[in-house]
């Protein structure tokens, strides 16, 4: 249970409410090459043309369509898609934890699209609802899980990467005030002192989660905060403050609303968090060095230094913050950081992460001890230490980026959020996009199986396991982060999927989630090599399984959503390849 004295507290009565002070005039934002899209809400009966399927066309072309353009342009900003919830389900978002009230589950209304509308979306909707946290009468956010049957850990806190799925399936569906407040909530916390024993954390630092506490006899809300104080393993969260700037840049894009983002306070959030990790340090890389157990797998894997989830999140919230951001206060020094930063990040990643077969056979043939700037084998990887198993999973068509890169370690282990939001983000080229997701369907028993999508592939196993997680045995083989299942990746997935134009992995993976997941109570993940069992200390009734659903769902059926959490390729990130700045070498 959590100590109240050793975590931060905001606590008020709920007789002393405030106003909202976000009164700040928007801007335009022209940032993006999805800004048609992203000015429009959905329309329950989107007019695209039946004689080509969305297999046979790409996102891009969908865009081209001058009958969809006319299309969406006709759209307001306050259409949603209705038809996919319980008519009466707006009206139970001022019901704590309640269950909405109603006409009954078979009295949905069905839109005509590509398929029926399943059962499962009303039960998803009802049980989203009633994770809904309040702080003085307003939804902050939505708890991590419900399991009556376990013990509730920290799984009764709204978690920051958590509440993103949940986040986006509200946005989706024309609410975006719980957002909103998140948005806002979170950013309080964050400045907030943060320390951990006598040792203070950066100014930017997001907390890792948050709880709300009501006390009824004084009728007021207090909220702990966690930033990694009480985390197993008392690790800070890196990927939070990413994941919030991700979020607010959906927010903005979803609602037309530039108020919150060009706010003070917000303004001020963002640039703490970019001053952090773009300070200078001893780092020869652009990459972003990071601790184990600073992301989703929030246990010791094995993915301390520069962790493909971090960079890609990375990469995605620089660009995201890169057109929020406004010049003054120090933002356009901010700017031409970030800039300098992207190219370069964008050139390391794409050309030292990424894998494919000719890169494989490359590094097999690697001479070692190479030096000077004319080296091949620029990190000194012994082409021993290529794990057997690589050689079986790669196919002569499809690629993917690897898991770590640092000297003399290559770590060629497939995550899934990582390559995901390399495709969302654009740091993936289009090429190398079509790649991962033809290592997908070349590889689909291994990375989907029977519920998707494996967080981590393959397992680590035997003497390594014991080495790598220090005998965790919640990361047995084929459970939980080693190699576990997590429907909550069907989102990540899905997009992707849309942006590559190719829609029927994704209508495929959705087709196994329906199989089970419900009937199997919302589990937090499966274990097996194809994730047919629910996983040994899985919780049920997990919101972000429930919310991965819902937003996959949602953006199957109208690929316009696509553009809230999506970034297309950036074509003046072309960098410049030069000597190290070292060079020439000088003479004393």
């Amino acid at each position: 249970m959590l100590s109240v004295s050793s975590l931060s507290l905001e606590t008020h009565g709920n007789d002393s409410h405030g106003k909202n002070a976000d009164g700040y005039r928007g801007s335009t934002d022209n940032g993006f090459d999805f800004t048609k899209l992203l000015e429009l809400k959905p329309r329950a009966h989107p007019t695209i043309e039946t004689q080509r399927s969305l297999d046979e066309r790409s996102f891009s072309e969908l865009l081209s369509s001058p009958r969809l353009r006319s299309t969406l342009e006709t759209v307001k900003s306050s259409d949603c898609l209705d038809g996919l919830v319980t008519p009466s389900s707006r009206s139970a978002t001022n019901t704590p934890r309640g269950t909405p009230r109603g006409t009954p589950r078979g009295s949905l209304n069905t839109p005509r699209h590509s398929f029926e509308p399943h059962p499962m979306i009303s039960d998803a909707w009802d049980a989203l609802r009633r994770s809904l946290v309040y702080f003085r009468g307003k939804p902050v956010g939505t708890i991590a899980a419900m399991d009556p049957t376990e013990e509730s850990l920290n799984y009764n806190q709204v978690f920051v990467r958590d509440f993103v799925p949940s986040g986006l399936a509200f946005l989706m569906n024309g609410e975006p005030e719980i957002v909103r407040n998140f948005l806002n909530k979170a950013l309080r916390l964050q400045a907030w002192e943060k320390r951990i024993d006598c040792f203070t954390l950066g100014e930017g630092v997001m907390p890792a989660s948050f709880k709300v506490l009501h006390d009824p006899v004084r009728n007021s809300d207090t909220m702990i905060a966690d930033f990694g104080e009480s985390a197993i393993g008392r690790v800070a969260p890196v990927d939070s403050g990413f994941w919030w700037i991700i979020l607010l840049r959906a927010y903005t894009k979803s609602t037309g609303d530039h108020s919150l983002a060009d706010s003070h306070d917000v303004q001020r959030g963002m640039r703490l968090i970019l001053n952090l990790c773009l300070a200078d340090g001893f780092d020869t890389f652009p990459t972003l060095l990071c601790a184990d157990g600073c992301a989703m797998i929030d246990r010791r894997m094995g993915i301390y230094g520069y962790p493909i989830e971090i960079q890609a999140l990375f990469f995605m919230a620089l660009r995201c913050a890169r057109h929020m951001l406004k010049p003054e206060n120090g933002g356009k020094e901010l700017h031409e950081r970030i800039d300098k930063r992207l190219t370069a990040l964008s050139f390391h990643m794409r050309e030292y992460f990424w894998l494919d077969h000719n890169q494989l056979n490359n590094i097999y043939r690697f001479k070692t001890e190479e030096y000077s700037h004319t080296a091949v084998n620029k990190f000194n990887v012994i082409p021993e230490s290529i794990p057997d198993w690589v050689f079986d999973f790669m196919p002569m068509k499809g690629g993917y980026f690897i898991g770590n890169v640092s000297p003399a370690r290559l770590d060629f282990r497939w995550f899934a959020i990582g390559n995901c939001c390399a495709i969302l983000s654009a740091l993936a080229t289009p090429e190398q996009s079509s790649a991962i997701m033809d290592l997908f369907e070349e590889r689909w028993q291994e990375l989907v199986g029977d519920m998707p999508l494996k967080v981590s592939y393959p397992t680590l196993e035997g003497h390594e396991w014991r080495i790598v997680t220090g005998c965790d045995p919640k990361n047995t083989r084929w459970s939980y982060h080693n190699g576990g299942s997590w429907p909550v990746l069907l989102w990540m997935l899905t997009a992707a999927c849309i942006k590559t134009g190719r829609p029927q992995i994704a209508r495929r993976a959705i087709e196994l989630v329906e199989q089970r997941l419900s009937k199997d109570g919302w589990p937090e993940y499966y274990d097996g090599k194809l994730g047919r069992y629910i996983g040994k200390q899985a919780r049920k009734y997990q919101t972000w399984s429930i919310a991965g659903y819902l937003v996959a769902k949602m953006m199957l059926e109208d690929p316009s959503h696509l553009g809230m959490i999506s970034l297309e390729e950036d074509k003046k990130m072309k960098p410049s390849l030069t000597r190290s700045a070292s060079w020439p070498p000088h003479r004393f």
